[in-house]
């Protein structure tokens, strides 16, 4: 059914107010809560008309409006089509995004290794922010549901969940319908038991579903990405004396092949209180990596926005320049937000 701009934004309003307050809605309510600037007598026109479409029903006389089962479909029907368009945008940037900002972060670490001749690194950014944006349940077989969880920084997380029972197309929507209503917007920490007990009410005979699909969200949320680490310049360690000796010179290789064990240069550096410089020097025995007693780290965080956050750092003799080194990662934290935002 094709509406106007003025209609289906007015039925819009009158479900989502519906939905939120499970009482009849008034044109009054309506002019407060769009953003038409129309008056209550037009609103009450166009809502006469949206009662003729059969869209919405008056329970009672001078009673507001609720919405038919008809205005309920036009509704979801328009919201998950708008969010599955959003979803695949999304998907199709987040693609093209992930392999350029690879082969940037790559660059990056190359470039450092070159300008400083010493050992580099950077991680990928990680999202520090964790409220979900949109969820959506569709049906995968009779068996099972596929949950598409989008959180803050537009990170997208299916989980696959089996039901013991076979859902029809009405009562997904209803439940999509639900979930977004009450958890849009909320972190973690807003999604209690209590909220969770009055979701599941709301959803009843399907609470089982609803309560595996918001675990799936929380555990979406909270789940830690497989921290991404891309190192240069290895080699240069061989130029300072201090460094070469075969145990030692081994050791520091291995790190840099074996990332794992930078990640915790990583963590400390992003959970670091470095807000004014975004530097952090690790100096000898204060690096948290073992093989790195004898070196010197220093480390800038660099933040693209959307909460993502990152970290570069460059290994050296204790003996390094800390001033040149210091500077040319203040300067490569800068480019590379700049470089980021014009791609």
């Amino acid at each position: 059914m094709e509406l106007d701009e003025r209609k289906r934004k007015i039925l819009h309003a009158i479900v989502k107010n519906y939905l939120e307050t499970g009482e009849p809605v008034g044109s009054r309510t309506i002019s407060k809560y769009t953003d038409l600037n129309l008056s209550s007598a037009t609103i009450r026109n166009e809502m006469a008309d949206l009662e003729e479409m059969g869209l919405i029903i008056q329970p009672h006389t001078s009673a507001g409006r609720i919405p038919s089962d008809m205005g309920y479909r036009v509704y979801v029907d328009e919201m998950l089509r708008d969010k599955e368009a959003e979803v695949e945008n999304m998907k199709e940037m987040l693609l093209d995004k992930e392999e350029k900002l690879e082969n940037l972060l790559k660059q990056v670490a190359k470039t450092l290794a070159v300008d400083t001749n010493y050992a580099t690194m950077i991680s990928a950014p990680q999202i520090r922010k964790n409220k979900l944006k949109f969820i959506q349940i569709s049906k995968v077989d009779d068996e099972h549901l596929l949950a598409t969880i989008v959180i803050e920084g537009n990170v997208i997380k299916n989980k696959i969940i089996t039901v013991e029972e076979v859902l029809d197309d009405a009562t997904m929507l209803k439940l999509n319908i639900l979930m977004n209503t009450r958890l849009d917007g909320l972190a973690v920490e807003d999604i209690n038991l209590g909220l969770i007990a009055a979701v599941k009410q709301e959803a009843g005979i399907h609470s089982e579903i609803i309560g595996n699909v918001i675990d799936a969200a929380a555990e979406s949320i909270t789940a830690d990405e497989d921290l991404q680490i891309y190192t240069s310049g290895t080699m240069n360690i061989f130029k300072y004396p201090e460094l070469t000796d075969s145990a030692k010179a081994s050791e520091l290789i291995s790190t840099f092949e074996d990332t794992k064990d930078l990640s915790s240069i990583v963590e400390g550096t992003l959970s670091a209180d470095a807000e004014e410089t975004g530097i952090q020097v690790y100096i000898g025995n204060e690096t948290p990596v073992q093989a790195m007693k004898d070196c010197s780290v220093v480390t800038a965080t660099y933040e693209l926005g959307d909460g993502m956050k990152g970290t570069v750092g460059i290994i050296g003799p204790k003996r390094m320049d800390y001033d040149k080194v210091i500077t040319t990662l203040k300067n490569m934290r800068h480019a590379l937000d700049d470089l980021y935002k014009k791609d």
